[in-house]
């Protein structure tokens, strides 16, 4: 079983030119990750890539949504096994 703190806790699934990239244990719908970039930080649709809130600089959003063009299907893996409050993994960052 899950400890408490688990359900606090936003495991990184990948990190590359500045930006880190998490996932909530057990988080709303719809499937989304969280893309941090200093004070900057946005939520992205799995689904879509639409921006949910939040917002990026331009050049780091468009690393961001490259990246998870790349790794939607691994994204979508990633949302489900952290629904089920397991570890969501590690996706490769962007060359």
């Amino acid at each position: 079983m899950s400890s408490p703190g688990l359900m606090a806790q936003m495991p990184e699934i990948s990190r590359f030119y500045g930006l880190v990239i998490k996932i909530f244990y057990d988080d709303h719908n719809p499937p989304h990750f969280h893309a941090e970039y200093g004070e900057y930080e946005v939520l992205i649709n799995v689904t879509t890539l639409a921006i949910m809130s939040g917002r990026l600089p331009a050049r780091a959003l468009g690393m961001v949504t490259e990246w998870a063009a790349l790794h939607q299907g691994e994204l979508r893996i990633a949302w489900e096994r952290a629904k089920q409050l397991l570890p969501p993994g590690q996706i490769e960052p962007l060359p």
